[in-house]
C-alpha cells in the first residue's frame, strides 16, 4: 500500500509542466521550513513541549486520527492545487500536536529506545533525532528544493500519514459515507440559462425549458436549482457521474482530492 501510494503521488507530480512544478516545491519548501520551525519551537520550550504532550494524552484514538487526517488533508491540497476551506484548515494548536505525533510514531519505528527513557527525558532525545534529521535539509540550498532534499521527504510524510490514517479505519482509501458538499461550494455555482430543449434533470425527471436559469456543476451537468440544493445538502456527488464536489468534511475531502491525484496519475499513465 505504502509503495503505492507514493508511486501515484510521484506519477502525478511527473504530469506537472516546468512552471506548475516549480510553483510546487516552493510551496512545499515554505511548508516544510514553517513545521520545522514549530517543532523546533516546541522542542526547545519545556512549557510548551509539556502543554502539546499533555494534549496529546488527553485526546481519544480518532481524535488523534483526525489530527493526522487534517494534517494529510493539508498536504493533498498542496499537491493538487487547490486552497483549503476555513472548516478544514489546523489550528496552531492541533498542527503542534500533529507534528509531535508524527515525530513520535517515527521515533517509535526507527529509535524506540529513545522513547523508553523516561518522560522527562523526551524532549532532549526527540531535540537530538529532530536535530539530526534536520542536517541534511537545513544546509541545502534554495535551489535544491526542486530535488529529493526537500520533494522526497514531502511525498514519505504523505504516505506515512495515508498508512496511519488508513491503518486506524478512518479514511486512508476505504470507501466512505455519503457527505454534504460545503456550503462554500454550493454558493460558488453558476447559474446558467437553458439554450436547447430536450434536456432532461435527472434529479425530477422534467424537462428543462429553454430560458429557464438552472444550476451548472463544474462537471457541466445541468439541474433545476430547486433539485440540486437539497441532493447537494445531503451528498457531494453529481448525480449523472458522480463528480465530487467539496465538503467540509476531513475525510471525505481526502478521499475525493486522492480521486484528483488517481486519476492524474492513470491519465498520462
Amino acid at each position: 500500500m505504502e509503495e503505492t501510494t507514493s508511486t501515484i503521488i510521484m506519477a502525478a507530480l511527473s504530469t506537472l509542466t516546468t512552471s506548475q512544478f516549480s510553483d510546487l516545491t516552493h510551496s512545499i519548501l515554505s511548508t516544510t521550513h514553517h513545521h520545522h520551525r514549530r517543532l523546533a519551537s516546541l522542542l526547545s520550550s519545556p512549557t510548551l513541549f509539556s502543554l502539546t504532550l499533555h494534549h496529546l494524552h488527553t485526546l481519544s484514538l480518532p481524535q488523534k486520527t483526525l489530527l493526522i487526517a487534517r494534517h494529510l488533508l493539508s498536504s493533498l491540497h498542496l499537491l493538487t492545487a487547490t486552497s483549503p476551506s476555513p472548516s478544514t484548515t489546523t489550528r496552531q494548536r492541533d498542527l503542534d500536536a500533529a507534528l509531535l505525533l508524527l515525530l513520535l510514531c517515527e521515533t517509535h519505528n526507527h529509535n524506540p529506545h529513545a522513547l523508553e527513557a523516561p518522560f522527562s527525558q523526551w524532549r532532549v532525545n526527540l531535540s537530538t533525532i529532530f536535530s539530526d534529521s534536520l542536517l541534511t535539509f537545513s544546509f541545502a540550498p534554495l535551489g535544491a528544493c526542486m530535488g529529493s532534499p526537500v520533494l522526497i521527504p514531502f511525498v514519505e510524510t504523505v504516505t506515512r500519514c495515508w498508512r496511519l490514517v488508513g491503518t486506524l479505519d478512518c479514511g486512508g482509501g476505504k470507501e466512505l459515507d455519503e457527505v454534504a458538499a460545503s456550503a462554500a461550494a454550493v454558493v460558488a455555482l453558476p447559474s446558467v440559462e437553458v439554450r436547447a430543449g430536450g434536456r432532461e434533470c435527472v434529479i425530477c425527471r422534467e424537462e428543462m425549458r429553454i430560458g429557464r436559469d438552472v444550476c451548472e456543476l463544474p462537471c457541466q451537468h445541468l439541474f433545476h436549482w430547486m433539485c440540486i440544493l437539497p441532493w447537494l445538502g445531503k451528498r457531494n456527488t453529481c448525480p449523472c457521474c458522480r463528480f465530487r464536489l467539496p465538503s467540509d468534511d476531513v475525510f471525505g475531502e481526502i478521499q475525493r482530492l486522492w480521486e484528483v491525484l488517481v486519476k492524474t496519475a492513470a491519465k498520462y499513465s
